[in-house]
């Protein structure tokens, strides 16, 4: 055999492509719409955010579907997937994530979209459980210490007792800002539990004109 004989024949062979079946596109569609559904479920469980976002939820089952799609696609060709792996490297998401928690979904949305496009199904459905239960448990468990920073504006004749009520708290002071009649001040301190109580005594000293507790998360009281 000659080598164009042998290019030929490698030609040929790349350019060759798989059959897929009905019945495997058709259950490849549904495992992989079944297990978005469960990564929906379990987002939308333990969300533990200010403002759940809807949109963002659905968009976890349509990427475990588009992303089996395409592995099945690009599984029928050799040259069909080089093409495609250069076409979404020029891929950019400009989207800002802001829970780095939000990112393990993603991951886990595209990590099963590839076992189902690789008819890998065990591995699917047992990994998927094994991580939802685990995202489960841990969105569940009570910290025992949370952060949080104490914001007060007061006018100077309220200083004093600002001071006393804060020491309570074990406050330790992070900025303070001075202006023209009156003070601004944020403490950080750390709450075993959800008892916020102490806030309404703050407010309630003379001259304090607000008084606000942020969570590092992003809840928020006042």
């Amino acid at each position: 055999m000659s080598f164009q004989d042998i290019i030929k024949k490698s030609v040929i062979t790349l350019d060759s492509f798989k059959s897929i079946s009905y019945y495997d596109m058709v259950l490849g569609l549904v495992v992989a719409f079944g297990l978005g559904m469960f990564i929906y479920f379990i987002y939308r469980k333990s969300y533990r955010g200010v403002v759940y976002s809807y949109n963002y939820n659905v968009s976890f089952v349509l990427m475990t579907m588009i992303t089996a799609l395409i592995i099945m696609t690009i599984s029928t060709n050799i040259v069909l997937s080089l093409g495609m792996v250069g076409a979404l490297s020029i891929v950019r998401f400009r989207t800002a994530v802001k829970d780095p928690l939000d990112i393990v979904y993603m991951f886990w949305a595209i990590s099963v979209g590839i076992a189902v496009g690789a008819k890998i199904y065990p591995l699917a459905i047992f990994g998927s459980v094994v991580i939802g239960i685990v995202i489960y448990w841990l969105s569940k468990r009570k910290i025992r210490e949370e952060a949080y920073l104490l914001i007060i504006r007061h006018s100077d004749e309220a200083t004093g007792g600002v001071r006393i009520e804060t020491r309570k708290l074990s406050g330790k002071l992070k900025s303070k800002t001075v202006r023209k009649g009156y003070t601004e001040v944020t403490y950080e301190i750390k709450l075993k539990d959800d008892n916020t109580s102490f806030l309404q005594t703050i407010a309630e000293l003379e001259g304090v004109s607000d008084a606000s507790l942020v969570n590092y998360t992003g809840d928020y009281a006042q």
